[in-house]
């Protein structure tokens, strides 16, 4: 899966998502495993939470709290 920075100083920038992501499990763990822009040679991981599930369409709102780390951080600094 992959998340996309659409405004602000990441836009344009993208976060590389791997892993299994069971929509009834309480909290999952997925590792982030790369990304584009700003994110580039990205490393961390993502918590998802259920917050919402219909069973009758399959829609779900899920929550992600996101830590990440980048080599890019250094590169833009020392600019």
């Amino acid at each position: 899966m992959n998340f996309a920075s659409l405004e602000g100083g990441f836009n344009g920038s993208t976060l590389g998502i791997l892993g299994r992501n069971r929509v009834l499990d309480p909290v999952r763990e997925m590792p982030i495993v790369g990304g584009s822009g700003l994110f580039m040679f990205a490393r961390g991981y993502a918590l998802a939470r259920t917050v919402q599930y219909s069973l009758k369409t399959g829609d779900a709102v899920v929550e992600y709290n996101v830590f990440v780390t980048t080599l890019c951080n250094a590169w833009v600094e020392s600019f």
